[in-house]
């Protein structure tokens, strides 16, 4: 089938590659003609693990750029709408991007044409283009309009498209159904599963893709609701955490617990720092709006991101307890990315904590394997400092922070590492390592939701409010009661 995306973003990007991966010819379209003229070079604008390789496999073959709407839509069968929906000051997001690319369809519409809804967007937002294109003098019975949101996660989404747990049709008519049928066949009867070439499986074996065939505003609560909910259990094991914290358990015992519930799952049941990047913030805020307009007070979702905006300011008073006060303090930071295996620092974690510390008064040098170009982009020249790997970054400083759960943080050599730094203090924001480990390798380490462990052989510890070289030894009954910072 003859396929345009319209937006070469995170979702419009990875769906057109994919799209020509499971045999259709797809037009990637974006007005940006930099980035266009960079895509035909072969440059890929984001981190997106095998994304290179689709892209690289299928340009100039199956898959081809434009910076022209018309154009490409006169040439195709369908067309995914894949632009921003940033989110606004009201906490709603903006449609103006949608609205405008589909008066931009309107015109360029002579024969019947499919018009797929991808973007995150609230419900009743297919009745609204479909208005859009009557407005614009699309003539009646030429175009039809359907939701099918996507559910991919940054760093794995090439495999989360080509081996889905769900595709969800949001349809409102046969046209509509018989083409998105059509265009998943390939995944949905499994047959691309049994090229040569395809994508290997991120797990044990290839059942075919499960179709959820919906009406257009059903499909489109469920994207928001399914990310409201995740972001949710997010919130609700952080405040766990923080429970954990202030009576002396351990958070990942209690979530071994929990998530062996079939019920619950483990699944996001991880405690840290909270939730970032592109889709989580704004799409609870703006199921929030929804909701309110619709006049149901679901007050909930107000509370998952009060706890969210919480969860970083207790990170930020951790790291304040374990180094008394911030002001002169040189800190290094593992991670900038709001998560492992992307470049994407939209609501990052990551950068609100750092921008915090600075504003304490902390020196901060900071290294992530990927997001440092996009880091220096929103923090200011001269805010902070960028290491060329984790250990330059912990070099000298009086702590090292992990906020982001890229793998390589998880394997670094302990004891290069504690010979690197001024004071052996690490603040985990991701629980990366256990306890007992890092104690033994002699650091003074804190964790979210676990004890803080002692050990008698520790070379620096907080003593009253003064560091002592010699190990302290604590009374049995005050050892993990708070008595340290």
């Amino acid at each position: 089938m003859r396929i345009a995306v319209v937006g070469s973003g995170y979702v419009g990007l990875v769906s057109a590659a994919c799209l020509a991966e499971i045999g259709h010819d797809v037009i990637s379209v974006d007005t940006d003609t930099a980035k266009i003229a960079a895509l035909e070079r072969g440059e890929v604008p984001i981190h997106e693990g095998l994304l290179p390789q689709l892209l690289e496999r299928h340009r100039g073959n199956r898959l081809a750029f434009s910076s022209s709407i018309s154009s490409s839509v006169r040439e195709a069968e369908a067309i995914f709408i894949t632009v921003g929906t940033p989110q606004a000051e009201s906490g709603e997001p903006d449609l103006s991007y949608v609205e405008s690319v589909a008066s931009e369809i309107a015109s360029a519409i002579s024969e019947p044409k499919l018009i797929v809804e991808k973007s995150t967007v609230p419900v009743c937002t297919c009745e609204s283009i479909r208005k859009v294109l009557s407005l614009h003098g699309a003539p009646a019975g030429r175009f039809f309009v359907a939701s099918n949101p996507e559910f991919l996660r940054e760093g794995t989404a090439v495999t989360d498209f080509l081996y889905p747990n769900r595709i969800v049709l949001g349809v409102d008519d046969d046209f509509s159904a018989a083409m998105l049928y059509s265009i998943y066949q390939p995944l949905a009867q499994g047959t691309y599963y049994q090229k040569e070439d395809a994508i290997p499986s991120p797990r044990t074996g290839k059942d075919p893709a499960r179709l959820i065939v919906t009406n257009a505003k059903s499909a489109e609560l469920i994207k928001h609701a399914s990310n409201a909910f995740l972001a949710m259990k997010i919130s609700f094991i952080n405040m766990v955490a923080n429970v954990s914290e202030a009576v002396g358990a351990d958070i990942d015992q209690v979530c071994a617990g929990l998530g062996s519930d079939p019920r619950i799952g483990a699944q996001f049941l991880h405690a840290g720092i909270g939730y970032g990047g592109s889709c989580f913030p704004k799409d609870v805020s703006a199921f929030h709006s929804v909701a309110m307009q619709c006049g149901v007070d679901f007050s909930l979702l107000a509370e998952v991101m009060r706890v969210n905006s919480q969860q970083r300011r207790q990170f930020v008073k951790k790291v304040r307890t374990a180094l008394w006060t911030l002001r002169g303090k040189k800190i290094g930071v593992l991670g900038l990315a709001f998560k492992g295996g992307t470049d994407d620092i939209r609501e990052s974690p990551a950068i609100a904590i750092i921008q915090e510390l600075v504003k304490e008064g902390a020196s901060v040098c900071a290294y992530d394997p990927a997001a440092m170009p996009k880091a220096k982009e929103v923090l200011l020249p001269g805010i902070i400092q960028y290491a060329e790997n984790e250990y330059q970054a912990a070099s000298r400083r009086d702590a090292l922070l992990i906020l982001t759960e890229w793998e390589q943080f998880a394997a670094l050599d302990l004891q290069r590492l504690h010979s690197a730094m001024k004071l052996p203090i690490i603040i985990d924001g991701r629980n990366l390592y256990e306890p007992s480990r890092m104690a033994a390798a002699g650091f003074l380490y804190y964790s979210v939701g676990r004890p803080l462990q002692i050990t008698e052989s520790m070379p620096y510890l907080w003593h009253g409010i003064h560091l002592s070289p010699q190990p302290v030894t604590l009374p049995v009954a005050a050892r993990g009661a708070g008595v340290l910072a």
